[in-house]
C-alpha cells in the first residue's frame, strides 16, 4: 500500500511519549539551499527541555555534523558516516573499522574504473579525517560539503587511520556504473546508494538502522518512542527502528514504501513542521 500523501495527525499520546528524533540530514533537515532551516532551533529547544534525545544521521564526517550544529547542546548524539561511527560529546559510543585489504580491492576497482574513463573520485574516511587523492576543483567542491576535516595524500590506501567508510564519487549517475562496478563487494560488505552521485562502502550490518538501534538499547528507549526521517537508500533500514518513521515526499521510491508516513519536502520544511505537529503545542 502507498503511503499517505501527508504525515497523519499524531494521537494525543504521541507527543509526550517520543523520546528520539532521529533525522537524515541532506534532502531531509536541510532546505534547498543546504542549511539547516532557522526554524529548527526553536524545536530543538523545546524537544531538549522535554528530556527527548535529538540526534542527526548522517552518510556526512562527524567534524561536519559537528560544525553544523554549534547551537545544539554538547552532549547531542551524532550518527555519522552512515552508522559507522557514533559520537556524544566528543566520545565515541561506537564505530566499524573496516579491515585493509577491503579498502585496498575496492579502491582499486574504482582506480580501474576511472582509468577506464569514468569521471570518479575516491573519498576514504578514518575517524580523525577523510582522505582523498584527486585533487581537481570540481572534486573537492563536491567532497568538502560533507567533509570538513580532509587530507589530501598520494595514496589513500595507505593513511595512518581507522578506517570505518568507503566514499566513491561518480559526476555522472552511480547508479548507472560505479554501483555496478561495486556491486560484488556486496557479497561480504554493505554497498549502498547514498545519493544520486555517491556509493558508500561499509562493514556487513553497519548502517543507520543499526545505530540507531544501538542508541535505543543505551537509553532504553523503544520503537514507540522514537520518530525518524529519511530520504535516500542509506536511511532504509533506519525506517524499521521506529513506529514514527517518515519518508520525506522527495524521497526515493524504496524509502517512500519502507516508511509508515510521508512527510513534506525538505524543501517545504518537512522535518520542521511534521515535528511541530507531533511534538503538540508549546
Amino acid at each position: 500500500m502507498n503511503p499517505p500523501h501527508h504525515p497523519p495527525s499524531p494521537p494525543p499520546a504521541a507527543g509526550p511519549g517520543i523520546r528520539l528524533v532521529v533525522t537524515d540530514m541532506d534532502g531531509t533537515l536541510l532546505d534547498g539551499e543546504g542549511r539547516i532551516p532557522e526554524d529548527f532551533w526553536p524545536l530543538l529547544s523545546r524537544m531538549e527541555r522535554r528530556g527527548i534525545v535529538f540526534c542527526p544521521a548522517s552518510g556526512r564526517q562527524y567534524a561536519t555534523l559537528r560544525a553544523q550544529f554549534r547551537r545544539a547542546p554538547a552532549d547531542t548524539v551524532f550518527i555519522a558516516e552512515n552508522g559507522t561511527y557514533v559520537v556524544q560529546d566528543g566520545r565515541e559510543l561506537s564505530s566499524d573499522v573496516l579491515d585493509r585489504d577491503v579498502v585496498t580491492e575496492a579502491v582499486g576497482t574504482v582506480r580501474e574504473l576511472s582509468a577506464r574513463g569514468a569521471d570518479t573520485g575516491t573519498v576514504v574516511c578514518g575517524k580523525r579525517s577523510a582522505y582523498v587523492e584527486r585533487t581537481d576543483p570540481a572534486f573537492l567542491a563536491e567532497v568538502r560539503t560533507y567533509y570538513a576535516r580532509l587530507e589530501q595524500v598520494e595514496d589513500v590506501t595507505a593513511v595512518d587511520d581507522d578506517l570505518i567508510k568507503l566514499a566513491f564519487y561518480d559526476f555522472g549517475r552511480a547508479e548507472e556504473s560505479l554501483a555496478p562496478a561495486l556491486k560484488p563487494f556486496g557479497v561480504t560488505h554493505q554497498v549502498v546508494l547514498s545519493g544520486e552521485h555517491w556509493v558508500d562502502v561499509m562493514n556487513p550490518g553497519a548502517n543507520k538502522g543499526a545505530a540507531v538501534r544501538g542508541l535505543q538499547g543505551r537509553l532504553g528507549i523503544t520503537p514507540d518512542q522514537t520518530v525518524v526521517f529519511g530520504d535516500y537508500l542509506n536511511d532504509l533500514e533506519m525506517m524499521d527502528t521506529a513506529t514514527w518513521s517518515f519518508a520525506m515526499a522527495n524521497a526515493h521510491p524504496d524509502i517512500r514504501l519502507r516508511a509508515r508516513n510521508l512527510a513534506p519536502a525538505h524543501t517545504e520544511n518537512g522535518v520542521v513542521s511534521t515535528l511541530a505537529a507531533l511534538l503538540g503545542p508549546v
